[in-house]
C-alpha cells in the first residue's frame, strides 16, 4: 500500500514523532477527568497550538487529539452520540497545520483503547469492538488523516478488533502496545508474542511497536525483543519521558530533554524507525530528541547495561520473557540523571 506514511518510511532513515497530549493540554488549562476530545470542538485554538508545538520542535509526524475517541469513552462524557465529529474535527485541525508547515508533516488519527475487556474475560464482543474502532476510523478519514494509529493497547483481542475496523475504513495503520507490567502488557503479551500476533495478522500495519508503559530504560528493552525476532516490518518507540513522580499534588516526569535526547539516539540504534515521546513528553523534549538524532551518527546496538548507564535502571528484573538473570542484575543501581 502507498500512502503518505509508508513513503516517508522509505524516505527517512528515522521519523520522529510527537510527544504528550494529555500533559500538554493539563499545562494549557484542561481538567483532570474531561475529556481532551471535546477541546476540538470547545478549544480548536490550543488543540492546534498542541499539534504546532511538535512541528515546530522539529517532528515529522504527530497524533491527533482523539485518543479516547470511541462510543464506550465518550459515553462517560455523555458525548457518545459525538465519536465521528471529534474525530473528524481533531483531523480537520491536524490537517490545517501540516499542510501549512513548508515540509511533510504526517497526520496520524490515534485510536486508543475502549477501555472495556473484551471477550471471554469481559463483556466486550469482537463485533462490538469492531464497530466502535471503524466509527471512529471513518470519521478521523473523513478529516485527512494520513494514516490511523492504534496505541496503549494491552489485550490482543482489542489488537485485532482494530486491525479489522481499519480494514473496513480502508486506512492504512500503524499500531502500539503498551508494556507496563514487568516487561509484558497488562494482558500478558511479551514483545515477542506481539511480533508474532503482528506478522499472522489479515491486514497488517505498516510499524508496529511500544508506546508510554514506564521509563525510557523498559520500552528500549521491548524494542530490543521485538528486533530479536527479527522481524522486518518498521518498530515504533514512544516511550515515557522518565518517571512519573508526585509533585506538589501533581503528576511530574523527570525525564530532561537531554535524557530524552539520548533516548531517542538508543531507540534508533536499538532498532526504532519511528522514534517519539509519550507522557511527560513536551515540545524541548522534541527538540532535544530532533538535535540528537540529526548529530550522533548511528551506533551499534546498545547492551542492556549501556542502556541503563545512560538511562536509568530498569522498573522490573525482567522483560517478560523469562530470561531475567542479567536484567536483575542490571536493575539494582542507582538511576542515573543527566541534568
Amino acid at each position: 500500500m502507498t500512502n503518505a506514511f509508508a513513503d516517508m518510511l522509505q524516505s527517512h532513515d528515522v521519523i520522529l514523532a510527537d510527544g504528550a497530549t494529555g500533559t500538554n493540554l493539563f499545562n494549557m488549562g484542561l481538567q483532570s477527568g474531561d475529556a481532551p476530545e471535546l477541546w476540538n470542538t470547545d478549544e480548536p485554538a490550543k488543540i492546534t497550538a498542541l499539534y504546532q508545538g511538535s512541528v515546530d520542535a522539529g517532528s515529522d509526524m504527530f497524533l491527533t487529539n482523539t485518543f479516547g475517541g470511541t462510543s464506550a469513552r465518550l459515553k462517560l462524557h455523555d458525548a457518545q452520540d459525538r465519536v465521528r465529529e471529534l474525530s473528524r474535527v481533531g483531523a480537520e485541525l491536524g490537517r490545517n497545520v501540516a499542510d501549512k508547515a513548508g515540509r511533510k508533516i504526517i497526520v496520524a488519527g490515534s485510536v486508543g483503547p475502549t477501555g472495556e475487556i473484551m471477550e471471554p474475560v469481559g463483556s466486550l464482543s469482537h463485533a462490538a469492538a469492531v464497530e466502535m474502532f471503524h466509527e471512529q476510523a471513518e470519521g478521523l478519514k473523513e478529516g485527512g488523516v494520513d494514516i490511523l494509529w492504534l496505541e496503549t493497547i494491552s489485550a490482543p483481542e482489542e489488537y485485532r478488533a482494530a486491525a479489522e475496523a481499519f480494514k473496513l475504513a480502508g486506512m492504512p495503520w500503524a499500531g502500539t502496545m503498551s508494556f507496563d507490567t514487568a516487561g509484558r502488557t497488562m494482558m500478558g503479551m511479551t514483545s515477542a508474542d506481539m511480533v508474532q500476533m503482528v506478522e499472522a495478522l489479515d491486514y497488517p500495519p505498516l510499524a508496529f511497536g511500544a508506546n508510554c508503559g514506564t521509563g525510557a530504560s523498559d520500552i528500549l528493552r521491548t524494542v530490543l525483543g521485538f528486533a530479536a525476532q527479527g522481524t522486518e516490518r518498521p518498530i515504533i518507540s514512544k516511550g515515557n519521558a522518565g518517571i512519573p513522580k508526585y509533585v506538589d499534588g501533581h503528576i511530574h516526569y523527570d525525564g530532561t530533554p537531554e535524557l530524552m535526547g539520548h533516548y531517542a539516539v538508543m531507540a534508533r540504534d536499538s532498532g526504532a524507525k519511528v522514534i517519539g515521546g509519550c507522557c511527560g513528553t513536551m515540545p524541548e523534549h522534541l527538540r532535544s530528541m530532533r538535535a540528537a538524532l540529526d548529530s550522533t551518527p548511528r551506533g551499534d546496538r546498545p547492551t542492556l547495561d549501556q542502556i541503563t548507564d545512560a538511562l536509568g535502571p530498569f522498573s522490573s528484573a525482567s522483560d517478560g520473557t523469562g530470561d531475567d538473570e542479567t536484567p536483575e542484575r542490571r536493575s539494582r543501581g542507582g538511576r542515573r540523571r543527566r541534568a
